[in-house]
This record gives structure tokens, C-alpha cells and sequence, in this order.
């Protein structure tokens, strides 16, 4: 699907698109291009803008992971956006597609989360460790399949794979995702994990800003629990 059939909201200062599981948010070690110089041709192309289009990066997902994505089109948004991310004056929510079923309906998870680097890869523990970040997040389920559960996650902080991370701890392992734990892969390398909905106030307009992103199309399981 085509960048500009994926852009979710777009004005002067800001565009937002749904990312495709495998779309890359920042250049990695495998050189692949990524999703930002693609709006960029797109900004170019539509506008019929000279030289070079300024797009800034103000967050940030899971290459597998797919959904809602905001990139700043001016130097005056840019920052702003970065620190609405920062203090956590956005609301995120997510769709996740778990093996099984939950212990409850609804809950809120704590865990303190430690990096590996090396790794690429959060490990979610009960109580304080060396070097652990608190992560929060309250889940409830949406609805329920004959072997997975969908779910609805509101972040209270913002960590490395939080969700993937928390999830996995109690035994709820996204669908597709073998880092943490799922029983097989999905075909297309992607996990069923999908920023669904972003809320913030506009960093120049002081407008509220509501942004959904459908879910990915041609998968069976998000068409099953997205009807």
C-alpha cells in the first residue's frame, strides 16, 4: 500500500501515517529505507517541493509492530512534540492479538524493566533490580477467540518492547511474536501488536488531535476481532 493512501491526518506542521509491520521509524544495520524518507518523496511530490523536505521523528515503533506514527513537517513542531512524548502528555492506545486468555478482564500491570542491549530485548520483573526502569500499562479485553484474546492497552510509560515485555511476563505472548516467547512466527515477520489510537494537543494549533489507524488488512485474525 502506497504512503499516500496511509496518511491518517496531515497539516502544516505535522503528517501522520499507519505503518506497515516492517516499515522502518529509523535507518538500522540492515540499510533497508525507511518510513520517513518515504513521506519525504511524498511531501515533495505533492507540494512540488523543491530541495530538501524537512521531516523530524518524534517517536518511535517496533519494526513488526504496526499503526498510528506522527512526524513533525517543521523545525517549530518538531521539538514540541518531542516533549509532549517525553512528559507523557500523549494518550496511546494499542491493539494486541495474545495467545490465549488473560488471568482478568482488566488490569493494571507493573513491572521494572532491564534492557539488553545486546540483546535487543526487555526482561520484565516482578520487584526492583539493578539498572530497572518502572513500567506501567492497564490492558481489557475487547474480545475473545477460540485461541487468541484481543486486547486494549492504555501505556502509563513509555519503555523499551513495554508491552511485549509485560505481556509475556503473565503468559499472555503476542501472537507472531517469537522474541518473547509466541509458539511460531507469522509468515510476514510481523507480531499482531498495532498502535491503534494517539491523543494529544496540537504543538502549534492547541487543537485537540485524535488520530486511529486502521488495522492492518489481508490478516485474517485482525479481520476476525476488528468486525
Amino acid at each position: 500500500m502506497s504512503i499516500f493512501n496511509r496518511i491518517l491526518f496531515e497539516d502544516n506542521h505535522l503528517i501522520a501515517v499507519n505503518k506497515q509491520s516492517g516499515d522502518l521509524v529509523q535507518g538500522d544495520k540492515t540499510g533497508d529505507v525507511i518510513l520517513p524518507d518515504l513521506i519525504k518523496d511524498y511531501i515533495a511530490k505533492k507540494y512540488d517541493k523543491p530541495g530538501a523536505v524537512f521531516l523530524g521523528v518524534t517517536h518511535r515503533l517496533d519494526r513488526p509492530t504496526s499503526g498510528v506514527v506522527v512526524f513533525a513537517r517543521t523545525s517549530k513542531a518538531l521539538p514540541r512534540m518531542n516533549k509532549l512524548f517525553a512528559e507523557h502528555n500523549t494518550k496511546k492506545t494499542y491493539w494486541a492479538v495474545v495467545e490465549g486468555t488473560t488471568p482478568h478482564k482488566q488490569e493494571r500491570l507493573v513491572h521494572h524493566l532491564v534492557r539488553n542491549t545486546k540483546q535487543n530485548k526487555s526482561y520484565a520483573h516482578d520487584h526492583g533490580v539493578p539498572n530497572s526502569k518502572e513500567a506501567i500499562l492497564t490492558y481489557k479485553v475487547i474480545q475473545k477467540l477460540d485461541r487468541y484474546t484481543l486486547l486494549e492497552i492504555a501505556l502509563e510509560t513509555g519503555r523499551h518492547h513495554q508491552i511485549r515485555a509485560q505481556l509475556s511476563k503473565i503468559g499472555c505472548v503476542i501472537k507472531g511474536d517469537l522474541k518473547y516467547g509466541a509458539r511460531r512466527s507469522n509468515k510476514d515477520g510481523s507480531i499482531h501488536l498495532h498502535a491503534r489510537q494517539l491523543e494529544f494537543i496540537h504543538p502549534v494549533k492547541k487543537e485537540p488531535v485524535k488520530i486511529i489507524a486502521p488495522v492492518p488488512t489481508g490478516d485474517a485474525i485482525w479481520k476476525a476481532v476488528s468486525k
